[in-house]
């Protein structure tokens, strides 16, 4: 694996039992992922974006095929050994937060370094710098119901970055979102993407947000081809 890779993708499979059918979601799947890349995942509903993603965060199987991501063989890896991966090497973003209702925002941020075994108040320390990172400072001891949308994905992103992770993996991370507060989220991941120099993964519907990343590719009926970025519509 060449050293300026961080991800390396060969021959990925993925099927699903329909019945006594098989359903290919995606075939012969080849990428590579250059460190400090932001990357655009692109494709109808149902594509398999992510599912794609699931597979490259350990979180699901492939059928066939390999993926080494930070020189790790993600397949031959125990449950146990794939679990600490995601926490030391991977922030998630999704579509909806998966806040925790019943805990604050620092609290929720803080969860994976306590997870990892960090104490408390450590914990909790780089979680309040991190809801400063993304703006949230005065608002780390109210709950996930008292935030708005905007600040409930703000709080997500900073739980994801909170290990530090190389990678950076987020299914649709504005898609619940307004256009206003969609651009501010999208911004801000930008932004922490340069500064903290992330290789990021982002599967979106956003064609005018894909059109900002350094590279953008598209799932489309089991195929994955590579396009210009400026190809994409601009709305």
């Amino acid at each position: 694996m060449d050293k300026s890779e961080i991800l390396r993708v060969e021959n990925l499979k993925k099927v699903f039992r329909s019945g006594s059918s098989d359903l290919v979601l995606f075939d012969n799947l080849f990428f590579r992922v250059q460190t400090g890349e932001m990357l655009a995942i692109v494709g109808q509903s149902g594509a398999g974006k992510s599912t794609l993603l699931h597979i490259l965060g350990t979180l699901d199987s492939a059928s066939g095929g390999d993926v080494y991501c930070a020189h790790v063989k993600l397949q031959s890896l125990t449950d146990e050994a794939a679990a600490e991966f995601r926490n030391r090497e991977v922030g998630f973003v999704w579509q909806f937060h998966y806040l925790l209702p019943e805990f604050s925002a620092v609290d929720n941020v803080a969860m994976p370094l306590m997870v990892r075994g960090v104490r408390r108040s450590e914990a909790e320390k780089e979680a309040a710098a991190w809801l400063r990172e993304v703006g949230l400072e005065d608002r780390a001891h109210h709950r996930s119901g008292e935030l708005s949308g905007g600040e409930q994905q703000r709080v997500a992103l900073a739980r994801a970055l909170v290990t530090r992770p190389k990678l950076l993996l987020a299914d649709e991370p504005t898609g619940d979102l307004d256009n206003r507060t969609a651009e501010a989220v999208f911004h801000l991941i930008a932004r922490l993407h340069r500064d903290y120099g992330l290789t990021s993964l982002i599967a979106t519907h956003n064609l005018a947000f894909a059109r900002r990343c350094s590279r953008v590719l598209r799932l489309e009926a089991g195929r994955l081809e590579e396009v210009l970025p400026q190809s994409l519509p601009v709305a």
